[in-house]
């Protein structure tokens, strides 16, 4: 299996929306990949790569959580770090689930960090931010051990986690989401993000019908949006938006529910001047990454937006 080929963007000096479709991927039309496939990361590209599995950096008691990390053998230098955050409605999943892309973006010239959260079935919102937003601080306040650049860090993230994502994009300063898992005093902050098939706008008509009937939301905070209207607001990406939040790529599937292209997020963000984007990818479905060819696109898109963003000078 041939390593994802890249996509050449120009270099975005505005705030800007970009839709792309397969007829965009970089692709090789000799050399296919069946929609079928399975995504896999060549082994010469695993090869290439150093690991630390389960490197707890959070503890709530006895309660501990662990993240792997990856990074690329042959760079010595201080690099950018992104965050790599699963999805799986809040209420399954682990660290496990979203290691490819952590693989394939520490490749890329990153320290990757693909991390546990407290799922709903232990924990109610806002726990699952708190432990994303441990996670930033550890790799921050550890920069120099596991050569970061502690300036540059970003985040990634799929359905569940795309909103987790999201969510540490605009809520920096925000004290009820930081927590107490570790590294207090650190910053949370980002300077890139990339959510994937997420929600950002929990106060939606859309997402107040959903959270009626829906056990996951239920689960996830407690109760619908009705009953808990100030708990979806502190949840919603959307109403923590501010001028000083980082540039947003959003990717999604074309079969995905609208919801997830983000308009209201991207539209204020134009409003603040902040650069963002949404990519649908032609025909995937909400979870495209366990596809090669849709995760291929997916890093055709999200590569170059992390380069830009992160490794700027």
């Amino acid at each position: 299996m041939k390593p994802f080929h890249r996509l050449s963007f120009v270099r975005l000096s505005t705030p800007t929306l970009l839709i792309c479709s397969s007829m965009m991927s970089g692709l090789a039309e000799a050399d296919p990949i069946p929609d079928e496939s399975k995504t896999v990361i060549p082994k010469a590209t695993l090869d290439r790569l150093d690991q630390q599995l389960d490197v707890t950096f959070a503890n709530y008691g006895e309660r501990t959580l662990q993240m792997d990390i990856f990074r690329p053998k042959e760079e010595s230098q201080a690099l950018p770090a992104i965050v790599c955050i699963h999805g799986g409605g809040w209420q399954k999943g682990s660290k496990i689930n979203h290691r490819k892309v952590a693989q394939a973006l520490a490749a890329e010239g990153y320290v990757t960090a693909s991390i546990d959260y407290r799922l709903s079935g232990e924990a109610r919102f806002p726990a699952h931010i708190h432990d994303c937003k441990a996670a930033v601080r550890f790799l921050r306040a550890n920069a120099e051990k596991y050569g970061i650049n502690a300036d540059r860090i970003g985040a990634i993230g799929h359905s569940a986690g795309g909103h987790l994502a999201a969510l540490l994009a605009t809520s920096s300063g925000v004290a009820e989401l930081e927590g107490d898992g570790g590294n207090a005093g650190v910053s949370s902050a980002l300077q890139a993000v990339v959510p994937m098939g997420g929600q950002t706008d929990f106060m939606s008509a859309r997402n107040r019908e959903k959270s009626a009937t829906a056990e996951i939301w239920q689960k996830f905070l407690g109760g619908s949006q009705e009953e808990l209207p100030a708990t979806y607001r502190l949840a919603s990406p959307l109403e923590h938006l501010d001028e000083s939040d980082p540039p947003v790529w959003i990717i999604t599937g074309e079969k995905d529910d609208s919801s997830t292209h983000a308009e209201a997020l991207r539209k204020k963000m134009d409003e603040f001047e902040i650069e963002n984007g949404l990519t649908i990818i032609n025909g995937a479905p909400h979870p495209f990454t366990v596809r090669q060819v849709w995760f291929d696109q997916m890093m055709e898109i999200a590569v170059p937006f992390f380069d830009r963003t992160l490794k700027k000078d």
